[in-house]
């Protein structure tokens, strides 16, 4: 039977109009994103938690909506639709053009999260929301309008992840580096308009074929009365969709605080998570899903071996893989599970709906519950033990269910007989988890068995890495994961030594040592060899009244270079770092150098704003969430601020040590365009002396001549900047990671 060609034609631009529509909401969506992340971020100091707290966000938005979509699509007719719909579109454009609320500044006293929530849904909750609701209601209007794959819409979802996946992917490639933020917001408004024509269009089809297609309609839906769907069935799903939401938050928190703090790298787990739901609502799925959950438990080997008996052999870049990739099967597992039992299309929205409401608490677990709960990313595990009980397989009897506590009693047993025998057979430990690694591949068909096993083996290892590194304290605030722990040097004479180390993450913060006659000795990145202790060493002689801002206070070695009347005052966004530095019992700096030095709690930059211009003679900015510097403090606006707080001889010395991101090339641009002078010295201790470490400085003034008794004193190999041509100055408008990427 041979189809018209007006037929076909008409087959053809439903499709293109009813996918263009989505696809455009979702590539709008996945814009708006990192777009008001990286607003917010600058409020709060750079931290991962805004960017996970942002998730949260939109995932309850996106609840909403599609709750919305549900109701609207199943309690009234078509032309009621189109009018409730026509009427919170027209609403929303008092949101119009994007912005944040006036005099908007974070709260310093208290968790900031409750705060943050309330300022994206006053500046961006309106059209959030609509866009929000577009995927579910667009395809149920799709399944209404007769067209040959009405039956079966949920390829429409593959354009709209596929407009998620490629707006997130062009936002750090192709618009930051090439649209400012306020063109941005612009451009976005206009793209919303867009949407809203192209939704008016999708409701007009609608409309058009109310007539044609609402008996046949009416005999589907009621044919599938039958076919309610069961408790079990809907809880299956709300499991298949919360378990990876909270895994990519948690995934993403473990990389940013264990791997690398790059907000480069906080997209790829968002894109696998994306790529998963383009792939499974395809038409490939069938023959993916089943090799994907045999592929599972083989990577799974590598991955626990690796990235938690003994990640110690691996580089971090090889590291990151082995997550992401253990992180891409886990929620192509879940997700291919979820779109295999698909409902019928009178049930779309419910489904929708149920994914959407299991994404909204994965979120808020992550960010309401686990860093309450938890002094350390375990969320993360538990969501990949989670996921693996979630693979499709048979019950497993009860003696195979008792494996794991079994194996988590005997390894309690022998842990219980003396931590310290236990350390010193850590590799033959170590071993025997990944040969019981191996075990578990046989209990693959058996997905609780196979979970417990894995968990066992995950925790125990996490907990022998947390005996062998010596934490004496861990807890957890919403800019990250600090920890004091206690190791041992050799000391000039041969001899071991204990000493303090602080950590965000796995970035060293600040060492301590603790013999009395020691302790006051400024170690790491600060030491006196270095080039803090040229600075302080060289102007020696005229600063015995300088007034000192710190910005950034570790574990408070710097003051260690406090004269008694000089004023010193030291600026931290984390309460929790204040706490620890601040105890004798962790670190002594603060109580035994500088007592009275005055402490501002808050962001860098907003704190500064409030201090009086030209306070300071010398200025120092060692502001870092985890390895990052962030980047609203190297802008050209804030080494303006800097400067107008600095009296006209004043000094900036800025700390960039970073393993990634090339920082000289931001601070030389910037400082080239604000006319100021420069040196760098990228330090590297001639001898092996106890905590030096290699460390990168940067100092600035207004004039050379303030430099000039550094650069020509024998203490360090100061030099001046180089010049770079190949990039544009950093603003609080453009920013572009990629291109200072190492």
């Amino acid at each position: 039977m041979s189809h018209h060609p007006d037929a076909t034609h008409r087959n053809l631009s439903l499709i293109f109009l009813f996918a263009a529509t989505l696809f455009t909401s979702a590539s709008l969506m996945f814009v708006l994103q990192p777009l008001f992340g990286k607003i917010l971020l600058p409020l709060l100091g750079g931290s991962p938690a805004v960017w996970n707290t942002c998730m949260v966000f939109y995932q309850s938005i996106l609840f909403l909506g599609y709750l919305y979509a549900h109701t609207l699509s199943t309690r009234y007719n078509r032309l009621r639709q189109i009018q409730i719909h026509s009427a919170v579109i027209l609403i929303s454009f008092l949101a119009l053009p994007l912005a944040l609320p006036e005099n908007t500044v974070p709260p310093t006293d208290s968790n900031p999260t409750f705060w943050l929530l309330w300022t994206l849904f006053l500046a961006i909750g309106l059209p959030f929301f609509v866009v929000s609701t577009t995927a579910p209601l667009i395809q149920k209007w799709f399944a209404q309008v007769g067209h040959a794959t009405s039956h079966d819409p949920y390829y429409l979802y593959a354009a709209s992840n596929t407009g998620s996946l490629i707006a997130l992917l062009s936002y750090p490639f192709l618009l930051e580096p090439n649209i400012g933020l306020a063109n941005q917001k612009a451009y976005w408004s206009v793209g919303y308009v867009l949407l809203c024509l192209l939704i008016a269009a999708c409701a007009f089809v609608l409309w058009k074929t109310r007539q044609a297609t609402t008996a046949p309609q009416e005999r589907v839906e009621s044919m599938t009365d039958e076919h309610k769907l069961s408790l079990r069935t809907q809880l299956h799903w709300l499991l298949l969709a919360l378990v990876p939401s909270s895994l990519l938050l948690g995934l993403t928190n473990f990389i940013s605080t264990d791997i690398a703090s790059v907000p480069l790298l906080w997209i790829i787990p968002l894109t696998l998570y994306l790529l998963s739901f383009v792939i499974v609502f395809s038409k490939w799925n069938d023959k993916i899903h089943p090799l994907m959950v045999k592929l599972q438990p083989v990577f799974l080997l590598p991955f626990i071996a690796y990235a938690f008996i003994n990640p110690a052999d691996l580089p971090y870049w090889a590291y990151l893989i082995l997550h992401l990739l253990a992180f891409f099967f886990a929620v192509m597992v879940c997700h291919g599970e979820l779109a295999h039992n698909r409902p019928h299309t009178r049930h779309l929205t419910t489904f929708y709906l149920i994914m959407s409401f299991a994404g909204m608490l994965g979120g808020m677990f992550n960010t309401f519950v686990a860093p309450f709960v938890f002094n350390a990313v375990y969320e993360y595990p538990i969501m990949i033990i989670a996921a693996l009980m979630l693979r499709p397989g048979r019950i497993n009897s009860p003696l195979q269910q008792m494996i794991a506590p079994a194996l988590l009693l005997s390894v309690g047993l022998i842990i219980h007989v003396g931590v310290d025998d236990l350390l010193q057979h850590f590799d033959l430990i170590a071993l025997s988890l990944i040969a019981l690694t191996c075990l578990t591949f046989l209990l693959r068909a058996r997905p609780v068995g196979f979970a417990l096993m894995n968990g066992a083996i995950i925790f125990l290892a996490l907990g022998l890495h947390g005996l062998s590194s010596h934490t004496l304290y861990q807890e957890r605030s919403f800019f990250g994961v600090l920890a004091v722990r206690e190791a041992v040097l050799t000391d000039e004479q041969g001899q071991p030594e204990r000493y303090h180390e602080l950590f965000h993450g796995t970035t060293k913060h600040g060492a301590q040592r603790l013999a009395a006659n020691l302790s006051q000795i400024p170690l790491t990145y600060y030491s006196r060899p270095g080039p803090m202790g040229q600075l302080f060493k060289e102007y020696d002689n005229n600063n015995q009244n300088w007034t000192i801002g710190v910005v950034g206070l570790g574990a408070g070695a710097l003051a260690c270079y406090a004269k008694e009347a000089q004023h010193w005052t030291l600026y931290e966004i984390d309460p929790l770092v204040v706490e620890i530095a601040s105890n004798p019992a962790y670190f002594s700096y603060l109580s035994q150098c500088a007592p009275n030095a005055a402490m501002r709690i808050g962001d860098a930059r907003l704190s500064l704003a409030n201090e009086p211009d030209q306070h300071f003679d010398l200025l120092i900015m060692d502001a870092f969430s985890s390895d990052s510097v962030p980047t609203h403090l190297l802008t050209k606006e804030a080494l303006a601020l800097y400067f107008n707080k600095l009296k006209p001889n004043g000094i900036l010395a800025f700390h960039m040590t970073n393993r990634h991101l090339s920082l000289k090339k931001v601070l030389s641009i910037n400082a080239e365009a604000l006319h100021l002078a420069s040196l760098i010295q990228e330090f590297k201790p001639e001898r092996d002396i106890p905590l030096v470490v290699a460390t990168d400085w940067v100092v600035m003034a207004k004039q050379p001549e303030t430099l000039e008794p550094l650069r020509l004193s024998r203490l360090g190999n100061w030099q001046k900047m180089p010049l770079y041509f190949d990039m544009q100055p950093w603003t609080d408008d453009f920013t572009n990671i990629v291109s200072i990427w190492k």
